[in-house]
C-alpha cells in the first residue's frame, strides 16, 4: 500500500504524498528529535527533510526504500539544525502536590532519564544519530550506514565512540567531574 503511494507522490500526487507523510512522520520526527533532543529544533528539521522528500521524490529509484530514503534526509536535516547553532533551553515542568507524591522508583526514572538527557547532549549531531538509528530504530550497522550513506566501518566506528563517549559522561558525572560538553 505504501510502495503504491510513493509512486503516485512521485508523479506529483499531493494527496498521496500528504498520505506517505501522515504514515511516515511520526517515525522521523522521533528520529530527529532524539538526535536534536529539543522538540522545536525536531520539528524544523522535519519540516525542512519533508520539503527535500518533496523536492527529491522524483528521484527515488526503488521506492521500496522510501522509509530509509526518507530517514537519511530527516538526519541531514538534524545535523544542519544543529550546526545552526541555537542555544539550548530547558523545558522544565516543575512537580506539583497534584500529580502526587513520587515513589522511590518514580524518582530513580528521572534521575536516570536526566542522566541520559545530559550525556547524551554531550555528543555530536552524528554521534546522536548511530545511537538513535541503532537503539531507537533497531537497525543494523550495515542498515545504518546505507541510511546514512557512509561507509560501514565508519558507521560502526561511530557507535563505538558514541557509547564510549556516553559511558565515559556517566562515569564522569558519577564522580561529580565536570566533562567537556559539545554544543550543538
Amino acid at each position: 500500500m505504501e510502495r503504491e503511494l510513493v509512486e503516485q507522490a512521485q508523479r506529483g500526487d499531493q494527496e498521496a504524498f500528504a498520505a506517505v507523510v501522515h504514515l511516515a512522520a511520526d517515525r522521523l520526527y522521533a528520529v530527529a528529535f532524539r538526535i536534536l533532543r529539543d522538540a522545536d529544533r525536531a520539528e524544523d528539521a522535519l519540516q525542512q527533510a519533508l520539503v527535500d522528500v518533496w523536492e527529491d521524490l522524483p528521484d527515488l529509484r526503488d521506492t521500496g526504500r522510501f522509509d530509509a530514503w526518507a530517514c537519511r534526509l530527516v538526519v541531514r536535516a538534524s545535523y544542519r539544525e544543529a550546526r545552526r547553532a541555537r542555544r539550548w533551553t530547558a523545558r522544565v515542568r516543575p512537580i506539583t502536590p497534584a500529580d502526587g507524591p513520587i515513589g522511590c522508583d518514580q524518582a530513580t526514572a528521572i534521575v536516570e532519564r536526566d542522566e541520559l538527557e545530559q550525556g547524551f547532549r554531550r555528543l555530536t549531531p552524528e554521534h546522536r544519530a548511530v545511537l538513535v538509528l541503532h537503539y531507537y530504530a533497531g537497525l543494523p550497522v550495515t542498515e545504518i550506514a546505507e541510511t546514512l550513506g557512509i561507509p560501514v566501518g565508519t558507521a560502526g566506528s561511530r557507535l563505538h565512540y558514541a557509547v564510549r563517549s556516553l559511558r565515559a559522561a556517566f562515569e564522569a558525572d558519577a564522580r561529580g567531574v565536570v566533562a567537556w560538553r559539545h554544543t550543538a
